[in-house]
């Protein structure tokens, strides 16, 4: 575990401690699961950012298709037969 050091404002600290106390955890234990849940809070999406992806797939999923499917099949199987052995099938420049 590291070591490290940080400058927090006096009320920041006061409730740093006030936390511990109430929760009988030392208060680098506090920060650790302050830092855990901000950052799982952060990675997830907005609202705004969940309803722009929404209305791209809706988009997406509204277009019709430019290819018949059985040529879309065709093509999946060669490139998975191409991968099976081990490459493309052909040679890039």
């Amino acid at each position: 575990m590291a070591k490290v050091t940080y400058t927090l404002d006096d009320r920041t600290v006061d409730l740093l401690k006030r936390t511990a106390a109430q929760q009988r955890k030392a208060q680098s234990q506090v920060v650790r699961e302050a830092i855990a849940e901000y950052a799982a809070r952060v990675e997830r999406l907005s609202d705004a950012e969940r309803s722009r992806m929404l209305q791209v797939l809706a988009t997406v999923r509204a277009t019709a298709p430019s290819r018949p499917a059985a040529e879309v099949d065709e093509e999946l199987r060669t490139l998975r037969a191409a991968r099976r052995q081990g490459g493309r099938g052909t040679k890039t420049t």
